[in-house]
């Protein structure tokens, strides 16, 4: 796909957004493949996986789908690789038949995560669909606008799946690792969760941020993992632009932390 049009690149990302996705809109439109991915119900459902938490059910009542429907399309896109499942790693709330639960977590349902395969198509149907008449026309300011304010969700999680890869090869020679990627259960949502082969439970987080990161990031991430019955061994911390000496004073075998230039080991 990215191979049938050359990208101008610019200093910033902005720029070569609007030299590439308003000044030659059609082009790109082009690149979406099969070209009905960009008609009801399909544009839908996909616009809904971009902008929202990518939860299975959850995007396809946003898609206002029946269930039955939103499966198929679901199931459709994946064979054309352009979705793929993260499966959920929750346990299932009750421990056997007879377990009563709570009446808040009765309606509650463990769903798995759809991805888009391609970074292109996250960001066609996640910034540049909404806008696609008013781009036809010529008119990018909107969608240039909207890209501005809402350009950290893209940046986040292309953020968060580096951060995975360099945890992963952090502990490649120390414990294996047998259950790896984001985590999610009825009580929160976790950038990373790594499971060795001995059942050591790494936890991380990503902050993709302007600013150092303090040791209340730290305890915020302890309590939510408390909250959620996780009972982590180790707590690793990603940040963008560094730490506070506080934080930095306390790393340890049980504390990791990396910066935007520790990346640079994945290379």
């Amino acid at each position: 796909m990215e191979a049938a049009v050359t990208l101008d690149f610019y200093d910033d990302v902005f720029s070569m957004v609007e030299s590439n996705f308003v000044e030659n809109f059609s082009q790109y439109q082009d690149l979406v493949r099969p070209s009905y991915l960009l008609e009801t119900p399909y544009k839908e459902l996909l616009v809904a996986v971009a902008r929202g938490d990518g939860k299975f059910y959850s995007a396809i009542r946003k898609a206002k789908l029946s269930e039955s429907t939103g499966e198929r399309i679901v199931a459709e896109l994946v064979s054309l690789n352009v979705l793929n499942v993260e499966y959920s790693r929750e346990a299932p709330l009750k421990h056997h038949p007879k377990h009563k639960l709570k009446k808040e977590q009765r309606t509650y349902r463990i769903q798995h995560k759809l991805r888009f395969v391609k970074p292109f198509m996250r960001f066609w149907f996640g910034f540049v669909s909404y806008y696609s008449e008013a781009l036809a026309s010529g008119e990018g300011k909107n969608f240039l606008d909207n890209f501005e304010r809402h350009y950290e969700r893209l940046r986040s999680l292309v953020y968060e799946h580096l951060s995975n890869a360099l945890l992963l090869q952090h502990y490649a020679d120390q414990i294996e690792i047998i259950s790896s990627g984001s985590y999610w259960n009825i009580h929160s949502e976790f950038d990373i969760l790594l499971i060795s082969k001995k059942r050591k439970v790494i936890l991380g987080e990503c902050k993709y941020k302007q600013r150092k990161i303090c040791k209340n990031e730290l305890s915020k991430l302890q309590a939510k993992a408390v909250a959620s019955g996780i009972n982590a061994d180790v707590y690793a911390i990603f940040s963008k632009s560094g730490f506070s000496n506080e934080l930095k004073s306390m790393k340890n075998d049980t504390l990791l932390l990396f910066d935007l230039d520790d990346l640079a080991l994945l290379y």
